[in-house]
């Protein structure tokens, strides 16, 4: 375990999660004893043991040198909820499936809903940010049936998906330079009168980029459309203290709109999948209007299958989103806020070597924790191929990086033949606590790999 966890830890961890689980059994100790007659197989342990050597077929998402995707260990009191809940296997569609754990979610979710300032509103987890968005875009199509949905070039894919699933018109507004949505051609489209929702990313997967929520509002007050947050990876940096100036006017609007949503299992250090939807107009529950004859029995009280588009859900990921937040609140300045200052730190002090460095481009800072960059080349052909080189090689290292395609357009003091429209970069998602005393390591092999 010397390098998934250390030793000491782990032991702390064990008997902590083992005395709950004692506890946890005696909150049944009225009922009569039983034997259980889950089928026995030809043994666990055989099982479990070809399990672990399958999954050692992976990469190393939990270990520093892991700086590619979007990957973040949960908390280990995450896991540990999570598991003790798995003993009960709560259901949070009904409050009879799911008594204690959809309270603990409805706290859970007060509190995320408290980070952007709303005390009155309706909002539920998900099982990841896909179902999110789509209940906040079908929310707006049920409002303003058949207009058009615009979301960034940079936006996350899903959106456009979510339109066909929908069958709502989706658009794709160009991105300025920075990765950010362009807000002068969102004028110019919005003007036409047709569209329903523009969603607003503060943080796009690709780039870590943030519009200007600002603008937008602005803009909704001019033409009438409603604005949803689409803050799935970048939602939780509200608490960071070093974000920059836009980055901030930004964040500090986001109880503005009219949808936002987040994902724990990214910077909340939640075990996939757990998303979170939140409406500021809790009316809009109306609209999820429906009955079951068997479900809705055992309270008065809103079940949580009564505002989700979703019906059974992981009671289980709701109960360590909880736990999570008991032991690190959502406030600034606490502990957990510091670790998302630290990954922007981190991806800052990245990003001023690469640009110091003459064997490197970078085409804007970071905003959130994600750095994208390409090698100097002759042309753009060329640095997408020293690229892939670069990634292959750093691999073989042990220092594991992403791929991206950016328009060549964002790399406008490069002087390079731009003999085509995009170009293949080089990509770092510093989202681990540990990766800010890392970046110089990190930084040495990235160079052996280019040398």
């Amino acid at each position: 375990m010397k390098h998934l966890e250390s030793t000491t830890r782990s032991a702390i961890e064990k008997a902590a999660f083992e005395k709950a689980l004692r506890h946890l059994d005696g909150g049944f100790g009225d009922l009569p004893a039983f034997e259980t007659l889950a089928p026995a197989g030809g043994g666990i342990e055989p099982v479990l043991m070809e399990a672990a050597e399958r999954l050692r077929d992976n990469y190393p998402y939990f270990h520093p040198l892991y700086a590619g995707q979007m990957l973040k260990p949960p908390h280990p009191v995450a896991r540990m909820a999570y598991a003790l809940a798995m003993w009960i296997n709560p259901n949070n569609h009904a409050l009879d499936g799911g008594r204690a754990s959809s309270a603990m979610e409805k706290e859970a979710v007060a509190q995320i809903a408290a980070m952007f300032g709303w005390r009155e509103f309706l909002g539920h987890l998900t099982g990841g940010g896909t179902m999110a968005n789509l209940e906040a875009l079908w929310v707006a199509g049920q409002l303003d049936p058949g207009k058009t949905i615009l979301a960034s070039a940079g936006a996350h894919y899903t959106h456009q998906r979510i339109g066909g699933v929908l069958k709502l018109p989706f658009e794709a507004i160009p991105t300025t330079p920075d990765g950010s949505m362009d807000c002068a051609a969102l004028a110019q489209r919005a003007a036409k009168g047709d569209i329903g929702c523009v969603v607003a990313t503060l943080g796009t997967t690709g780039t870590g980029s943030v519009d200007a929520l600002p603008e937008i509002l602005r803009l909704r007050d001019r033409f009438g459309f409603r604005v949803h947050v689409d803050a799935a990876y970048g939602g939780y940096f509200t608490l960071a203290d070093n974000l920059n100036p836009a980055a901030r006017a930004a964040f500090d609007r986001a109880h503005e709109a009219n949808s936002i949503v987040i994902d724990p299992h990214k910077h909340g250090l939640q075990p996939y999948g757990c998303g979170c939807v939140l409406f500021r107009d809790p009316a809009v529950g109306a609209l999820y209007r429906h009955d079951s004859p068997y479900t809705y029995f055992s309270s008065n009280d809103l079940h949580l299958g009564e505002i989700s588009l979703e019906c059974s859900r992981s009671g289980a990921a709701a109960v360590a989103l909880w736990a999570t937040q008991r032991l690190l609140p959502l406030v600034a300045g606490g502990d957990f806020a510091a670790g998302l200052s630290s990954s922007r730190a981190a991806a800052l002090e990245l990003s001023r070597q690469l640009s110091e460095s003459p064997a490197w481009i970078v085409p804007f800072e970071p905003e959130l924790d994600i750095v994208v960059w390409a090698p100097r080349a002759a042309s753009a052909s060329e640095a997408s191929a020293r690229s892939q080189q670069i990634f292959d090689r750093a691999a073989a290292n042990h220092l594991h990086l992403a791929l991206i395609q950016l328009p060549a357009s964002h790399f406008s003091l490069a002087d390079w033949d731009a003999d085509r429209d995009h170009v293949l970069c080089l990509r770092s998602v510093l989202m681990k606590p540990e990766h800010s005393a890392w970046i110089g390591e990190i930084a040495a092999r990235l160079n052996l790999a280019a040398s």
